[in-house]
């Protein structure tokens, strides 16, 4: 696990994303139906605010999903392409569960992509610091999150800001092309 600002090569500070165009609006206007949903902004980003929501998982993952269609990731045209989409999916369920068990909840869902990386971001107010169990018994039910955040990504790890309560916990994938 590593403790990077930003681990290298990563995606730059959001507004320096570069030159990517901004998402296209979904026809179906599902992100406008979603008041906490932003739309995405030039550079592939997208937000969904968490406080105080219900049904947090499934809410982050129908978000990542819309994203991933948004971006043409989805519907998958290969077995490895949908595997990827469903490992992103994953990660975000992980991600968000573990603010809710152990983060007094999520406050938010961050998406950012450049090129070939996806970097998810969940924001939380908690003060500990995630970490997969040692060691990791596949047969104990629970306490398998963040093992399955460092099998499936790039790489992970905990920013905070100095001064400020909480952490963001951000994990990267190679995005599903």
């Amino acid at each position: 696990m590593s403790f990077r600002s930003l681990p290298p090569g990563a995606l730059p500070p959001e507004g320096e994303a570069g030159s990517g165009a901004a998402a296209p609006a979904r026809p179906d206007g599902a992100a406008a139906d979603d008041p906490a949903a932003e739309p995405a902004p030039a550079g592939q980003v997208r937000r969904l605010r968490l406080v105080g929501a219900s049904g947090m998982v499934p809410r982050a993952r129908d978000f990542a999903r819309r994203a991933l269609e948004d971006w043409g990731w989805l519907p998958a045209v290969n077995a490895e392409q949908r595997a990827a989409a469903e490992d992103v999916l994953l990660v975000v369920s992980e991600l968000v569960t573990n603010a809710c068990l152990h983060g007094g909840g999520p406050d938010e869902l961050r998406l950012r992509t450049a090129g070939k990386v996806l970097r998810l971001e969940v924001s939380d107010s908690g003060t500990g610091t995630p970490e997969p169990r040692t060691p990791h018994r596949a047969s104990r039910p629970g306490g398998h999150g963040m093992f399955i955040v460092q099998r499936l990504c790039l790489d992970w790890g905990v920013q905070r800001e100095p001064g400020v309560v909480g952490k963001t916990v951000w994990a990267e994938l190679s995005a599903p092309l």
